[in-house]
């Protein structure tokens, strides 16, 4: 008998994608391990040759790439990828509106399949120059994407909300993105498209805080239930030896779907602020309970109580333990020497009941001394003592977030001087170090047995997450270079590796397996 054919698709993304998810905030989930659990990644890429006087990557001269979208000419705002979009910090270099010229920071959204662009938020800059608002930096902050909304923290040193889809899907909340695109740039209002970002709210910490950011505000945002957690980079003035604002707050909570100021830190930071606070906040769950992680300006680990209490007319997060991150020994020397103590600019990543996270210092100051920590989670007050684990003081000053490999049981982390470090997670004991010859200013990333770096000369290197690797006879598992500096971190999403340069954000993954949505049909006859 003859029987009808069947058609089914056939699920053969599994294979090649295991445990394939977005990466929709720095970090990836709120702990902030720079790890990703999926499988059948890449081993190598071809970046490919620009079309002869373009910088327009020509497709046809690449391998491994996905596309190749052109961005600006310095991007530190690190990529994160939700609901089919991408994400990434940028400046004004390459205007994607004729209407915005000159020198802005910039939100792009691109298309995750496409590499199309969708829509831009175009921040303009601060008139009180450099000292608050650097130029030509950009945005620097990873935005965190929950749901139909985007929050960042723009180089205006505010907190914003925005919609995922722009414009395209119409004007919500906040009206005035004409008047806000031209502020303190004697401009007109420019007119609003499809193109340009849907502001839902904002909230101004310089205006309603009297915080004065230092250089640049980049943190990226922790969410956990209706908060929104914030570092609001109050820090020195231009001579280096004036906190202007030293009762501002330097960690704060405002409501996600309103903005509304909820609690600021009870840790009264802002007199002991070495330089500057670029941390980003993360969130830790001790037996059952949340504390929200952040690094401070003063080079003390802190954790809160995620519940703002009031008191004395305001509301405060309280702190539930703080760690001095800083040796005894490094406090001998005056801040910025190179002998002397750090800030706390890395991202704190939680594991298992344990917090690790480097110190170090604003990259304009070179190289010096460092320590990476690991700090038990699980105490309460000053832990300076007895909270330390273990530490490690062959690290040079970092600014980067520890890569953590649950299945091997390594740590991975870089330094400002170019060097990637290699660790036992529960020991601190060293395995080794690779020597990337460059400055680095993004982090390491572990997925697929893989850790993923970039540095300042654009090399982008893959080596082995083994801790029988030894540099100094073997080679790693692929290297090549982006043709411009790369600030930005590799990130992992939906079988995909995404990495920018200054100017290109490239996606790439391995073309020999099956992609896209759907899997090929196959005909079943009986």
């Amino acid at each position: 008998m003859k029987i009808q054919t069947l058609v089914f698709t056939a699920c053969l993304l599994f294979a090649s994608n295991t445990f394939a998810s977005d990466w929709p905030e720095w970090g990836g989930k709120p702990i902030r391990n720079m790890y990703s659990p999926e499988k059948g990644l890449p081993s190598s890429f071809d970046p490919g040759q620009f079309k002869s006087g373009t910088e327009e990557v020509d497709l046809k001269t690449t391998k491994n790439v996905k596309w190749v979208a052109k961005i600006g000419s310095q991007s530190y705002g690190n990529v994160t990828v939700a609901g089919g979009k991408i994400f990434v910090g940028t400046n004004n270099e390459t205007p994607r509106d004729p209407q915005h010229q000159g020198d802005r920071s910039i939100l792009m959204c691109f298309d995750e399949k496409t590499g199309d662009f969708l829509w831009q938020l175009v921040v303009p800059k601060l008139k009180s120059g450099k000292v608050n608002d650097w130029e030509n930096l950009g945005l620097l902050a990873s935005p965190t994407v929950e749901g139909d909304r985007v929050y960042i923290v723009t180089s205006r040193c505010e907190v914003m909300c925005l919609d995922v889809n722009g414009q395209a899907n119409g004007n919500q909340g906040f009206q005035d993105e004409a008047k806000y695109y031209v502020q303190d740039t004697g401009g007109q209002p420019v007119k609003i498209g499809p193109k340009d970002a849907d502001i839902i709210w904002k909230y101004d910490m310089m205006d309603d805080l009297g915080v004065f950011p230092h250089n640049a505000s980049n943190c990226s945002v922790l969410i956990v239930d209706d908060v929104v957690y914030v570092c609001t980079s109050n820090g020195q003035d231009w001579t280096h030896s004036n906190i202007p604002s030293p009762l501002a707050p330097s960690f704060i909570a405002v409501h996600k779907k309103t903005g509304e100021f909820l609690g600021e830190d009870d840790a009264n930071i802002g007199p002991r602020i070495f330089h500057g606070q670029w941390s980003s906040p993360s969130l830790a769950i001790v037996n059952g309970k949340k504390q929200v992680l952040f690094g401070g300006g003063d080079g003390w680990l802190y954790a809160f109580d995620p519940k703002p209490v009031e008191a004395d007319d305001t509301s405060f997060l309280k702190t539930i333990w703080k760690f001095d991150a800083n040796p005894e020994e490094y406090k001998k020397h005056k801040y910025p020497a190179a002998e002397g103590p750090s800030e706390i600019n890395a991202t704190p990543v939680f594991y298992k009941n344990r917090v690790y996270v480097a110190i170090g210092q604003d990259p304009e100051h070179g190289e010096g001394v460092g320590r990476l920590v690991c700090v038990d989670a699980t105490k309460t007050g000053d832990i300076t003592k007895d909270g330390l684990i273990w530490d490690y003081r062959g690290i040079k000053r970092s600014i980067s977030t520890v890569s953590i490999d649950p299945e091997s049981g390594l740590l991975f982390v870089g330094d400002f001087s170019g060097f990637v470090h290699c660790l036992d997670v529960e020991t601190g004991k060293l395995h080794w170090v690779y020597d990337m010859k460059a400055h680095m200013w993004g982090s390491t990333f572990v997925a697929d047995g893989k850790v993923f770096v970039g540095d300042e000369d654009g090399d982008f290197v893959i080596l082995p997450a083994k801790k029988d690797f030894d540099p100094k006879k073997d080679k790693p598992l692929f290297e090549t270079n982006l043709n411009a500096p790369i600030y930005g971190t590799p990130i992992v999403a939906n079988g995909a590796v995404y990495i920018q340069s200054n100017t290109h954000l490239y996606s790439f993954n391995d073309q020999s397996k099956v992609q896209g949505d759907k899997a090929p049909e196959v005909e079943l006859t009986k």
